[in-house]
Parts: C-alpha cells; sequence; structure tokens
C-alpha cells in the first residue's frame, strides 16, 4: 500500500499584490483545513476570464491574493466534521469555484449559487467561513483567497465543494470541469431547455463551448456557435455546434434567423459580459425566447435591452451564476465520464506555474482558444 508524501512546510503559489505587476510566485506557507475542509495537493488550475477582472483591477478584490477558482488535485488532509462526506486521503478530486457553506438560508433551500456567506466573506473579503483566510506568507503576512486560491501547490476546499474523480477521468484536465463546465451545465439547467428547442451560444471559450456540447447533449435541436473569431468557430462542431456565425463579418441576426426558418432561436446563451455580445445574444432570440447571460462584465458593466421588445415578444432574461454545487458537480463529473462532455479536447494549452502571469495576458489578448490550465506537474 503505498502512503502519500508528507505535507511540506511550505509551497508555491502565484500571488498578486499589484494589479501593475500582475501574478509573481512567491514561498508561502502550506495551508492546512479546519472545520469541514480538506486540504488538496494541486495537479492543475483553470484559468479563466473571471480572474483577469481582479488581476487588472476592474472587481476590487483584497490584496495581496491567490486566484484560481477551479482545480483538481489528491485529497492529502481532511479537517474535523468529514465523517460522512464520501471522502477520503488519497482520493483524486475536482474543485468548484462556487464554494457553498450548506448551512445559510439559501443553500438550505438548495440554492448553493446564492450561498450568502460565499459572496459575503469570500467574494468580498477573500476569506472562508470562520473569517479567517488558510494562506499566509512565511512571516505570517494574509494572503487572500478568491476561491480556494487554486494558483498553489496545495489548497484548502470546503469539503462541500469538492467531488469524486472516478477512474477514467483524467487528472489535469479534469480541472476546467469545476467552473467551465459546471457554469455551463448550471446555464443549460436553469434556462429550463426543453428537448428540440433551438439554442445560440454567444462567444464560445472555455464556458461557451461547454455551454453548446452541453445543450446538445441535454437535447437541442440547433446548436448556433456565434463568436467574431474563425479559428474558434471552425473546431465548434467537435463540440456539439450545428453552425456557426462570425458575428465580426456576418449579422448575426439575419443569419442565425435564416438557420431557424425565421424564427430566431428558443434560448440564447451570453458567456463574455460585454454589452455587444448581449446585443447579439438579445438580438437573435425568437419571440418568447430566453437569453441566459453567464459572463461576469468587468466592474458595475452595464448592457442596454430594448424594452419594447423584449415586452411586446415575451422575451426573458434570466441569469445564471455557477450551479448547484453540492449536486451539479458530480452531475458534471458523471456526464464527463461518459464522454458527453469532451474536456480533454476543451483544453488547449498546458502553462507551469512560474507562467501564470504571462499565460493571463494570452487569455486577456484572446490568442487561448478553449481553456488553459496551470499544470503544477511542469
Amino acid at each position: 500500500m503505498s502512503t502519500l508524501p508528507a505535507i511540506p512546510d511550505t509551497m508555491r503559489a502565484a500571488v498578486l499584490r499589484d494589479p501593475a505587476k500582475g501574478l509573481q510566485v512567491e514561498t508561502l506557507r502550506t495551508p492546512r483545513p479546519k472545520a469541514g475542509e480538506v486540504l488538496i495537493k494541486v495537479e492543475a488550475c483553470g484559468m479563466c476570464h473571471s480572474d483577469l477582472h481582479v488581476i487588472s483591477g476592474a472587481i476590487a478584490f483584497p490584496k495581496p491574493c491567490v486566484l484560481g477558482h477551479e482545480v483538481a488535485g489528491t485529497v492529502v488532509e481532511m479537517g474535523p466534521g468529514n465523517e460522512t462526506v464520501g471522502l477520503n486521503i488519497g482520493q483524486r478530486v475536482a474543485g468548484a469555484f462556487l464554494m457553498p457553506c450548506g448551512h445559510c438560508p439559501a443553500c438550505s433551500r438548495g440554492m448553493d449559487e446564492l450561498c450568502g456567506p460565499f459572496f459575503e466573506l469570500n467574494r468580498l473579503k477573500g476569506v472562508l467561513y470562520d473569517g479567517t483566510t488558510r494562506l499566509f506568507s512565511p512571516a505570517g503576512e494574509p494572503i487572500y483567497m478568491y476561491s480556494m486560491g487554486g494558483l498553489a501547490e496545495y489548497a484548502v476546499i470546503p469539503s462541500t465543494s469538492v467531488a469524486p474523480l472516478p477512474e477514467e477521468i483524467e487528472t489535469v484536465p479534469s480541472a476546467i470541469l469545476g467552473c467551465a463546465a459546471m457554469t455551463a451545465y448550471g446555464a443549460v439547467r436553469h434556462s429550463g431547455l426543453k428537448y428540440g428547442e433551438t439554442v445560440a451560444v454567444v462567444a464560445v471559450g472555455g464556458v461557451g463551448s461547454n455551454i453548446c456540447q452541453i445543450a446538445r447533449a441535454m437535447g437541442a435541436s440547433q446548436v448556433i456557435a456565434i463568436d467574431i473569431a474563425d479559428e474558434k468557430l471552425a473546431v465548434m462542431g467537435t463540440f456539439g455546434a450545428t453552425a456557426t456565425v462570425n458575428s465580426r463579418t456576418t449579422d448575426a441576426r439575419e443569419a442565425v434567423f435564416a438557420l431557424t426558418e425565421g424564427h430566431g432561436v428558443d434560448v440564447s446563451f451570453e458567456a463574455l459580459g460585454v454589452g455587444a455580445t448581449w446585443q447579439t445574444a438579445l438580438d437573435v432570440l425568437s419571440d418568447g425566447g430566453r437569453m441566459v447571460p453567464i459572463g461576469l462584465g468587468a466592474g458595475r458593466q452595464t448592457a442596454e435591452v430594448e424594452i419594447n421588445r423584449l415586452v411586446r415578444r415575451s422575451q426573458s432574461i434570466l441569469g445564471s451564476y455557477g450551479a448547484r454545487t453540492r449536486v451539479d458537480l458530480p452531475a458534471v463529473v458523471d456526464m464527463a465520464a461518459r464522454g458527453w462532455i469532451g474536456y480533454r479536447d476543451l483544453v488547449t494549452r498546458r502553462i507551469p506555474l512560474e507562467e501564470a502571469g504571462a499565460g493571463y495576458e494570452q487569455l486577456k489578448s484572446g490568442s487561448i482558444m478553449g481553456r488553459a490550465v496551470v499544470d503544477m506537474s511542469l
């Protein structure tokens, strides 16, 4: 029987102290879990546009901090209170960005995506649910956590927010299951998609690509991928798209209505969080259609809505933030294990921790298709 290596006193982590300088790899104390938490040895951490908003300073967040909110790795230590959660030392897991406390009124109703302590403590103050961070410099300086602070060799995660990985799941690319895939899954479920309905997905990066394949797997008759980059659109057939539209060179509304026999789509998903993509997602809707925005804007970003069209055409806007982690993350892992989510193909670049800052610059420039991950083995 093999034993796990001893947990070291310190670890490497990509720390953000100053947006002007970006991420810098530093040595921190290795975090340790408290009640209801687990410590994982991180094998990979996905790189998400949401991190970019913090790195640029567009979203206020305490500093210094460690970002990274979708991870995969191995459980190496468990805090007290985890006796009945079905986790074991040595187990491979995926960790989700949305970490429900499990006790607040929203969590008690099964609405993990509205967990009060997650937003009030983690997203605003960079701490976990006892009001403290788990990350510190060697000198004892607090380092704040964006979700679990996954851009590090070790991460503490509430046990509500991890799901075991079956043997057939490859660990490193499975890091994207905890945000890119789970966010997409939650959006498709939240939309109330019915078998045979038509779908458009506006902005087909990591989350948008997952929406395409999940919507198709859940019975959408048409999945139209919309983006401004031909190289991204060229591979969307692999992820379930039945047609593609370049909205930079083509009128997206005209193209989508032509593809849907003049009706527009039943459901459109917006996966970037800017006014232009909101407009496109609304433009391609059918009468009675639902627009589901998923992308987070930078700061207090706004988008215009044509009031009369929305009212007269009985259209709806259904915001979707993440998913019900405790129920939906295991479902996403199962879909990946069954081959319904092509998570391996979505990971197009693996980057060592030391190059995380440069990787986010590439993400910002739009030069990364699909999803990049920080691979701790590189």
